[in-house]
């Protein structure tokens, strides 16, 4: 049967050229499989969450609470189906699980670039995957945040209507766009099915040609090998084959997920839909995004607001706030593999300690994106007497500018003092060596 299949497929090619690829063994390169497991697992809950879920907002009877003949008590489709799908046996379960594996996958991203930053291995010949990955960023965070608003309970409803103001104000086409992308104005009756198309199709459907062409990219280029390669092997693959040793601890990591997900999901509930109840025009205080996104937040937080005129389109605090800011600080971090001037290609990972302004650069940006997060909380700093009213946006500009500063500074001092241990150890060794041959 084998030689049968292989005449015909080539199987043995498949796994010459793939099945028997070596995998780096270091702990680090397990973050970008948690990413792909959490992906696997998202597509398989969005099914069965899809089976039960009504993308619409047409008002219906509330069967749990119909009211009367005379006065039917009405909710928006989708609302009513996600309080079956909360009623149905594990039906909360499964929202649970799909929410926290989003929240993780996300995660697991973030943390990924990050060792990918630190450890240079964005530079040649791997700034494409640098480039790709930043998009499966990008929109894992866009899939999230149009599956946040599905329910369409009234926390949603006023989430939707942040999005869409925002949209709306982009110079010259934002009310253009807004309509386009929300299938008319807010709250229009087409609202929920393009939200529910953006979820389960368009942005799935990017996210796994992304997934498939980072993956290619890395088959073809190989991993960045640990410094502990360059000792064992100088420029040559060291690592574990694919198929008959790295599946196993992969499966092994796989389950091992699953599981942890299952029994955070069991424990830590998800958005609340019946406390917020449907969409009504009564307005949400202090509405927040997931923490991903929370950055953004604490900019429109602080920017003084102000509006003018130029050449035609409306410029206004909510525009640089939540866009253009936002798209600048992405734009840098795509800048990445351009800024490196290293014409050799990369073949092992560097230690970020022998590159210090790299590292202080990656921390200090860390640090600006955690004063953002935190400016979102600036009616909770003020209620909580933290910061007042009169001094919060001025503390808040004060820490954007001065903690990355000081981090920055920071990271270079401890990287000095490192430095300064490395040479009195490689001191010590000398000298216990000469000692030695005497």
């Amino acid at each position: 049967m084998n030689q049968w299949l292989d005449e015909r497929l080539h199987i043995s090619r498949l796994n010459d050229k793939f099945l028997r690829k070596a995998f780096p063994v270091h702990h680090s390169f397990f973050l970008g499989e948690i990413t792909l497991f959490s992906l696997i697992i998202l597509i398989l809950t969005g099914i069965l969450l899809a089976l039960s879920y009504e993308p619409s907002n047409s008002m219906v009877v509330n069967s749990f609470d119909p009211g009367t003949s005379d006065a039917p008590n009405l909710i928006p489709a989708a609302y009513h189906s996600t309080l079956k799908i909360n009623a149905a046996p594990f039906g909360d379960m499964l929202r649970r699980i799909h929410h926290w594996t989003a929240n993780i996958m996300v995660a697991a991203s973030v943390i990924h670039m990050m060792r990918i930053y630190f450890t240079g291995a964005f530079k040649k010949p791997r700034e494409i995957n640098w480039w790709i990955g930043m998009l499966l960023l990008i929109f894992a965070a866009l899939t999230a945040v149009t599956g946040y608003v599905l329910p369409y309970d009234n926390y949603a409803y006023n989430t939707l209507k942040v999005i869409y103001s925002i949209a709306a104000s982009i110079p010259w086409v934002g009310e253009w766009v807004a309509q386009a992308a929300f299938a008319g104005k807010f709250p229009g009756d087409g609202v929920i099915p393009r939200v529910y198309g953006y979820h389960i199709m368009l942005l799935p459907g990017i996210l796994l040609a992304l997934t498939a062409a980072h993956m290619l990219i890395m088959i073809k280029q190989k991993h960045t090998q640990p410094q502990y390669a360059k000792r064992i092997a100088y420029k040559k693959i060291v690592g574990v084959p694919l198929m008959t040793q790295q599946t196993p601890i992969m499966l092994m990591l796989a389950l091992l997920f699953a599981g942890i997900i299952v029994l955070f999901s069991a424990f830590i509930p998800v958005h609340p839909v019946e406390y917020f109840g449907p969409p009504t025009t009564t307005p949400i205080e202090n509405i927040k995004p997931d923490w991903y996104l929370l950055w953004v937040f604490g900019v429109l937080a602080i920017i003084p607001g102000f509006e003018f005129n130029f050449l035609g389109g409306n410029i206004n605090s909510e525009f640089v706030g939540a866009i253009l800011l936002p798209t600048l600080t992405l734009g840098l971090m795509f800048a990445v593999p351009m800024l490196d001037r290293s014409r050799e290609n990369l073949y092992y990972a560097e230690n970020p300690t022998n590159h210090p302004v790299r590292l202080g650069l990656g921390v200090a940006f860390m640090m600006l994106l955690a004063v953002w997060s935190v400016a979102g909380y600036k009616p909770e700093l003020i209620s909580a007497g933290i910061l007042t009213t009169e001094n919060a946006n001025t503390v808040l500009w004060i820490a954007t500018f001065l903690v990355p500063a000081l981090s920055y500074f920071f990271v270079q001092a401890v990287v000095r003092g490192i430095r300064a241990l490395r040479e009195a150890d490689e001191r010590d060794r000398t000298i216990h060596a000469a000692h030695a041959d005497d």
